[in-house]
């Protein structure tokens, strides 16, 4: 699903215009990553955690030329869904999956 198909079903849910919807689905978005940038976590209850990690440096290989490659320690941005999007993933899985 694409953030143009969150906006349109979002849009006709709540009344909103388009523009309206985006602005908004758009602050969402920024917010959440300036949050997770500043080492900040968010938590949307019933949803999920998004927050950083810091990965240790470590020895990599380039699949290409078989070469080892140093990686520096970074940050990487992670989500954790809550046990009632998990639960909800899982049940539409099962339904699908039965004929």
């Amino acid at each position: 699903m694409t953030k143009a198909e969150i906006v349109d079903e979002i849009s006709k849910e709540t009344g909103l215009t388009k523009i309206e919807t985006k602005s908004v689905v758009d602050g969402v978005f920024a917010t959440i990553v300036e949050a997770v940038s500043s080492g900040k976590r968010i938590e949307l209850r019933g949803f999920g955690v998004f927050k950083s990690k810091i990965r240790k440096p470590r020895m990599a290989r380039n699949p290409k030329t078989g070469e080892s490659v140093p990686l520096s320690e970074r940050a990487v941005p992670v989500f954790k869904p809550s046990p009632e999007f998990l639960k909800k993933v899982n049940l539409n899985l099962n339904s699908k999956n039965v004929k």
